[in-house]
């Protein structure tokens, strides 16, 4: 019952974190655009970075409430291979479908909602490089992100605001980094839902690049983790006799 339900709560957040992180890109574009510093590299850079900021707030907040949901599967898959948390290979078999359904439903429903002038702006990673190219990016840049995420969250500053702005620094410039091979999406549930909408979600590229290697990066970045922080040996009690 308790994987059932932290499938469910997946779909949830899931579909609420595509529809709301597809438009970075135009709340970024409006927003420059109001401040007139468009045209200038640096300050479009901040504004993205203080968006994702404050979608990680509003998101932990919401993940939390709704007992610990996850709306990426790389995150719960390298989690799982650094030894943390209650997820084993059942829930996770309910959850990462859960999570791409998820996302298919923010996809669709984004892209429903959105007026006509700014529907341009919406769209999910496209590879632009050879399959082979684009899966050694999406994985590496997979195992980065994995890696950082574990060590900001369990081994970085005690600070939450602290914290949560690195993972916003850190994810901007990966994506920046990755924008010329895979978009990069680092994320097989954001990847599947703006595949399906483009309908190319059934094919072995959309498979190979955005699923395959990216759980290959996260898991490996889950081992490295717990090679380089193992977690302290359980201390037993021993009993008077």
């Amino acid at each position: 019952m308790g994987a059932i339900k932290a499938a469910a709560g997946d779909a949830v957040l899931t579909f609420l974190w595509i529809s709301c992180a597809s438009t970075l890109g135009l709340l970024t574009t409006l927003i420059a655009t109001a401040v007139g510093v468009q045209a200038l590299a640096w300050p479009p850079l901040f504004i993205t970075t203080s968006l994702v900021f404050l979608l990680v707030f509003v998101f932990t907040f919401i993940g939390d409430s709704l007992g610990g949901a996850s709306f990426n599967p790389t995150g719960t898959a390298s989690f799982y291979a650094a030894g943390l948390g209650s997820d084993n290979l059942f829930s996770m078999a309910l959850r990462f479908p859960a999570q791409a359904l998820g996302a298919v439903g923010g996809a669709l429903a984004i892209n429903e909602v959105m007026p006509q002038q700014y529907k341009h702006m919406l769209g999910g990673p496209s590879l632009k490089v050879d399959p082979h190219t684009g899966a050694i990016a999406e994985g590496v840049l997979t195992f980065i992100i994995s890696f950082l995420v574990l060590v900001i969250i369990l081994k970085g500053p005690r600070s939450s605001f602290l914290k949560m702005w690195l993972l916003a620094v850190v994810t901007v410039a990966l994506v920046v980094t990755g924008s010329m091979y895979t978009g990069p999406s680092m994320n097989p549930a954001n990847a599947f839902g703006w595949a399906y909408v483009n309908n190319w979600h059934n094919t072995w590229e959309q498979f190979y690049v955005y699923w395959i290697c990216p759980f290959i990066g996260a898991i490996l970045a889950g081992w490295v983790f717990r090679v380089l922080f193992p977690p302290p040996p359980s201390k037993k009690k021993t009993k008077k006799a």
